[in-house]
């Protein structure tokens, strides 16, 4: 199907995308690497007046260290995060669960700023983000504003970010030497997650010191298995310590029924994956 006929605007600098945002009002959209929008075009599901892309602004690209930080800019793609090595020294995590995130064409395409605005339950970078407690640089005609990443998944599709706001960069607080795996059950390759977890802890000994998991597609946006988490602090890595410790990850979820699979069978693959994530991100 071709879409119905909008305006395009492909603005140089943030300035410049935040004119066009108030400009276009509310019927505007914003293209970022355009994998979720595009096909959303198509099929007409939404038929926005003007179409701001922000491909031109390199100042929404790249990943910087910025001491105890990373800032990955948001117009940076899945196949540059993966590419990076201070990204796998310092949020090994996200590169585990961007390594997941459908094919290589769409890795290339895709950003990681755009995944998130669209806030797609069952996408792949939010949980990580979630769990690696990072934190997002909106910019709106007010000025700049930081939200956690505890605040920003508002509900379905929701985000902090308003009318007439971008999303211009993430900021990952370093997590150099924790162990980290994304684990993600589809049934067939490339699929959206029916369930993901993202896991990553800290090892002293033998035993874990610190451990922070995020769950995809368990609610309407990305979860903390908070409990898990708590009862994971002061386990030995064992599959026995690890498995009592995971029992509980369902527990506060409200997981979609879809022809993928009920509410009931995701609340097992939860406690099931969860403990494999961690054993997984232990090296046990």
């Amino acid at each position: 199907m071709i879409p119905s006929s909008f305006d395009y605007v492909a603005p140089a600098t943030v300035a410049e995308a935040l004119s066009a945002l108030a400009a276009g009002g509310e019927d505007a959209k914003v293209l970022a690497g355009g994998q979720s929008l595009l096909p959303i075009l198509r099929m007409r599901l939404n038929s926005p007046s003007v179409l701001v892309d922000l491909g031109r602004i390199e100042a929404l690209r790249g990943i910087r260290d910025e001491g105890d930080a990373l800032t990955l800019g948001a117009m940076t793609a899945y196949a540059d995060v993966l590419a990076s090595p201070l990204v796998r020294d310092h949020a090994a995590l996200l590169a585990e669960a961007v390594a997941r995130v459908a094919d290589p064409q769409i890795r290339h395409r895709g950003t990681v700023g755009g995944a998130l605005v669209h806030a797609d339950p069952a996408g792949d970078v939010g949980a990580p983000m979630l769990a690696l407690d990072a934190e997002f640089v909106v910019v709106g005609p007010a000025g700049e504003r930081r939200v956690s990443a505890g605040d920003f998944f508002e509900d379905l599709f929701q985000t902090a970010v308003g009318e007439g706001e971008l999303l211009t960069a993430v900021r990952v607080p370093k997590h150099t030497g924790w162990g980290a795996h994304y684990e993600k059950f589809v049934r067939v390759s490339q699929q959206w997650s029916i369930v993901g977890v993202a896991a990553t802890v800290r090892i002293e000994g033998d035993r874990i010191a610190e451990a922070k998991v995020g769950l995809t597609n368990m609610g309407a946006t990305p979860l903390r298995a908070r409990g898990v988490e708590a009862a994971l602090v002061g386990a030995t890595a064992t599959e026995e310590a690890v498995r009592a410790a995971c029992a509980g990850a369902a527990e506060g979820t409200d997981p979609p029924d879809d022809l993928n699979g009920d509410a009931a069978y995701r609340r097992h693959l939860a406690t099931v994956l969860t403990r494999r994530a961690v054993l997984a991100a232990a090296g046990a």
